[in-house]
């Protein structure tokens, strides 16, 4: 194969020369034949007049059959059939995938740090409640301080609220001591001159928000040490200790009874808008765990007590203990924040602890002095 084999074809009808002697536009004698289609010995026209011929493109060598063709790696290839170049060659199916391993619920918090806080805790407060009741109210003082001052840096970081924390830390501490002194009549009046405290104190600043920061104060003074109050007018009865020691039992007990079931079989929200992780299960196995703890230290704790009646005051303490968790959620959304402090690994600040413990010491106090008396 060469360029000129690209050339124009002869036409039907072309005489052309029989032989490369002749030139140019010879006329054949009259012995000689004319041959059509006759194969020319030279070319037919001369350079100068020769028609234009395409480029002949380059086109690589294929291999053919039988014998052995390199490729542009050196590789030989068998003789044999040609080979077929497949440009889009059809995707392999998937190979079968393993079905993921099912992931194992998780607590959310870290669990050894939660528990080893949590003895501890219990150490603290089981010695010196058995061993001088006034050493114990300086514990619950303390936790009252340090609760308030966790709620107030909250409401200032969170809300820019200016709720005045010296008179609350000061009222809050006397009212736990007024509590434990004069009962509830000192508690009460307690309570009146520390709000009357946060009223006068705010007026040391600017009038701006001064409605906002007073009414929030006033709100601290009794969601924290008030409640707390009853803790220490518990403790005044004869049965004191195990008074105290029967309300901490049932509020853990209810608590642990919730999250224990609502993690393994809870699938029903309680209060997804409050608190997504509460289920209807988890507040199930919390009224059932604390009536059977009720029970219990009605009939083997506190001073002519029954069993029957260990049974009504679990049930309020399961109920008291899940409405004062998801108030204090309602706390902790409005201010966008999961704890309230970092004070304790693995369960946040005082106040994550002290949530379900405020609104359920009222109420203990209450059926303990309605069941048995006041001691």
């Amino acid at each position: 194969m060469n360029d000129s084999s690209w050339g124009a074809p002869p036409q039907a009808g072309y005489w052309g020369p029989t032989d490369q002697g002749h030139g140019h536009g010879h006329v054949p004698s009259p012995g000689q034949a004319y041959v059509q289609g006759a194969a020319q010995a030279g070319p037919a026209y001369d350079a100068h007049e020769a028609p234009q011929t395409r480029p002949m493109p380059i086109v690589p060598d294929v291999a053919e059959f039988g014998g052995h063709q390199e490729d542009d790696r050196g590789v030989g290839r068998p003789s044999g059939a040609p080979v077929r170049h497949e440009t889009n060659p059809e995707p392999m199916p998937d190979a079968a995938q393993p079905a993921p391993k099912p992931q194992k619920k998780s607590a959310g918090r870290d669990l050894s740090a939660a528990i080893g806080v949590g003895v501890g805790l219990g150490a603290v407060i089981v010695a010196s409640l058995f061993i001088v009741k006034a050493v114990f109210v300086g514990v619950v003082a303390v936790a009252v301080v340090v609760g308030l001052w966790e709620l107030t840096k909250r409401l200032d970081e969170r809300k820019g609220i200016r709720a005045p924390l010296v008179p609350l830390a000061l009222g809050g501490a006397a009212m736990v001591v007024a509590g434990y002194v004069r009962g509830a009549e000192g508690a009460w009046v307690a309570m009146a001159l520390t709000a009357l405290a946060v009223l006068v104190w705010r007026m040391t600043e600017p009038p701006e928000n001064y409605l906002r920061d007073v009414t929030a104060g006033v709100f601290a003074a009794f969601y924290v040490p008030f409640l707390a109050t009853f803790v220490a007018m518990m403790l005044t009865a004869d049965d004191g200790p195990e008074r105290v020691l029967t309300f901490l039992l049932l509020t853990v007990v209810s608590d642990t009874g919730a999250y224990a079931v609502g993690w393994r079989f809870g699938r029903t929200k309680l209060a997804p808008r409050i608190s997504p992780g509460k289920t209807r299960e988890g507040l199930i196995g919390a009224v059932t765990f604390a009536m059977v703890a009720g029970a219990l230290c009605m009939e083997f704790l506190i001073d002519d007590g029954a069993w029957w009646q260990g049974l009504l005051l679990g049930l309020a303490v399961a109920v008291s203990a899940t409405l004062g968790d998801l108030g204090e959620s309602m706390i902790k959304r409005d201010l966008g924040i999961k704890d309230m402090g970092t004070l304790l690994p693995g369960h946040g600040g005082i106040m994550d602890r002290l949530d379900s413990l405020l609104p359920t010491a009222p109420v203990v106090w209450l059926l303990l002095v309605l069941f048995v008396g006041p001691g």
